[in-house]
């Protein structure tokens, strides 16, 4: 494992954090005893980070995590914690409300790093007066640092202009292989302002490995089965990246799915990918994306079949 400071924290990360949303009915993992293998395979790999939110499994995932650290007797100080609160919780109090919540359900006395999930959309929070409950967190020892999730760059501007004494260390966002709008304007941001890039989806839950058929695809149940890149006209081209993908795995004795984690860590060493798991075995394979560089002539050889590549959103 390869490890980069958070931010501008000097906290350590592992390259390769552990997305939990799986630990959730949207993915199925609800058995606690493969949630807790999950974290152990996770954390013999030497990843430290693992990212969950409020909202997978209304808590679930929470519970899960935290349980699994306390079994496992891992040290506070050797795993770094990120959690999210939706925008639905961004009244003011609710900021505090739903933290003593996310506190509980971790068993932990703070939170490493909390983010935003999403911004208030349907609700009209000012921007400053949640950002400050944040800020007011961290004074008090309940959050170490502040991110924010799936904002765009304008209102990542308005959020820190909020901030008085501490700043946003981490921005996260959708990136992967496929669905590369984050190289715009976002990670650019971070490049320029010392912050951390978490991607989330980096392996466009799963579409980029090619393991189903066009017609396999279209009859996904779970949270894939209606997103726009296992639709046919977006699927059938990602499974001709994915043979370029497993082209290249078999080069070099790796597997499809850490060609592709390991592409978006040479992309910028702000990303740090966040793939989740349903495995031990999974979890492994995910930590093994770190520690080794794919050649440039590969590098640039998936980057130019991913920009053939026309995703559109509009499948209805």
């Amino acid at each position: 494992m390869e490890y980069a400071s958070l931010g501008s924290t000097g906290l350590k990360v592992s390259r390769i954090g552990l997305g939990a949303w799986q630990f959730s009915e949207a993915w199925g993992v609800t058995d606690y005893s493969v949630a807790r293998e999950i974290v152990r395979a996770s954390l013999d790999s030497g990843v430290n980070l693992i990212d969950t939110a409020m909202v997978y499994g209304r808590g679930l995932s929470e519970e899960f995590v935290g349980r699994a650290i306390r079994d496992l007797g891992v040290k506070r100080d050797d795993v770094v914690i990120a959690t999210k609160i939706p925008g639905d919780f961004l009244a003011y109090d609710d900021v505090f409300r739903a933290t003593d919540n996310s506190l509980r359900r971790l068993g932990v006395d703070y939170i490493d790093l909390m983010q935003v999930h999403w911004p208030p959309c349907w609700h009209n929070h000012p921007t400053c007066e949640y950002m400050r409950a944040l800020e007011r967190l961290i004074v008090l020892g309940k959050v170490g640092y502040i991110g924010l999730s799936d904002f765009p760059v304008e209102l990542v501007d308005a959020a820190r202009a909020c901030l008085a004494r501490y700043d946003v260390e981490v921005i996260q966002v959708r990136y992967n292989i496929v669905e590369r709008q984050a190289e715009k304007e976002l990670i650019p941001y971070a490049e320029e302002n010392g912050m951390s890039v978490l991607a989330w989806s980096p392996l466009a839950k799963g579409a980029v490995l090619g393991k189903y058929s066009l017609e396999e695809a279209e009859k996904l149940q779970d949270v894939r089965g209606g997103d726009p890149l296992f639709k046919p006209q977006n699927y059938k081209q990602i499974l001709e990246l994915s043979e370029k993908l497993k082209q290249i795995a078999s080069k070099y004795g790796k597997t499809p799915a850490q060609i592709a984690l390991n592409w978006l860590l040479g992309y910028s060493d702000t990303v740090i990918p966040i793939p989740g798991a349903k495995s031990p075995e999974q979890a492994r394979e995910n930590a093994g994306a770190a520690g080794w560089r794919l050649s440039y002539e590969d590098w640039r050889a998936l980057d130019e079949a991913s920009k053939k590549l026309k995703i559109t959103y509009v499948t209805w």
